[in-house]
């Protein structure tokens, strides 16, 4: 049977990325129990959430008192303690809480976390990393959104071999190895543009590509631009 009402979340590590995530679950109409052991984090955040607990998950009793609840899901942000992190992911799994989310800060955590039954594991701040890095490699990018660490959807201004043409004659996936999800023209979106349409000058096309095609596109781009 289908759960009515708004979906529950349980966060259980309330650093700066527990933190963050708690608030805008909430924000977004969920409800949220976030945990932590630090009071001072469980005030700083309680008026933000549904409830906050104050509570030490490294201790197997204090999880009992969370209770049985049927979570949508889990978010474990725990510190740099793997026991703990084993703990809250292994309580949660126990409780038949369909996500469990787990922060990692290294490939061994993640590993470890995965066989205990952690549905997915996150890594902020290599994620962080990455991005930063993609954001300085692509200057020129008007907008880029990481897909992966290999690929992303960058939003590119028309080349100027590209105008007149239309995309069959641009040939963007045989030419250059990138996919046009849409095309920004005028304050308009054109969803999956047709193949037939002349592209114009000042049309921003969204392609979907490996970062190392994109920024190539995109410097192309910038010369023109500039």
């Amino acid at each position: 049977m289908k759960k009515k009402g708004p979906k529950e979340y349980i966060v259980i590590g309330l650093g700066r990325f527990g933190n963050s995530i708690a608030r805008q679950l909430e924000a977004n109409g969920c409800k949220v129990l976030a945990i932590d052991r630090n009071e001072q984090r469980i005030r700083q955040i309680a008026e933000y959430v549904t409830l906050a607990m104050c509570l030490d998950v490294s201790n197997e009793e204090s999880l009992e008192e969370i209770g049985g609840r049927n979570f949508d899901g889990a978010i474990i942000s725990i510190g740099h303690s793997l026991d703990a992190s084993v703990l809250a992911t292994i309580w949660a799994k126990e409780q038949g809480i369909g996500q469990v989310i787990a922060k990692a800060y290294d490939e061994m955590q993640g590993k470890i976390l995965t066989k205990i039954g952690a549905d997915k594991i996150v890594y902020p701040e290599k994620e962080i990393g990455v991005q930063l890095a993609n954001d300085l490699a692509f200057n020129h990018l008007f907008d880029a959104i990481e897909l992966s660490s290999e690929y992303s959807i960058a939003e590119i201004m028309t080349l100027t071999d590209w105008i007149g043409k239309d995309l069959r004659e641009i040939r963007l996936r045989e030419k250059y190895g990138v996919n046009a999800i849409a095309i920004k023209r005028s304050g308009t979106l054109i969803v999956n543009p047709p193949a037939d349409a002349p592209t114009k000058k000042e049309d921003i096309f969204l392609l979907l590509g490996t970062n190392a095609t994109l920024k190539k596109i995109a410097s192309a781009s910038a010369v023109r631009k500039n």
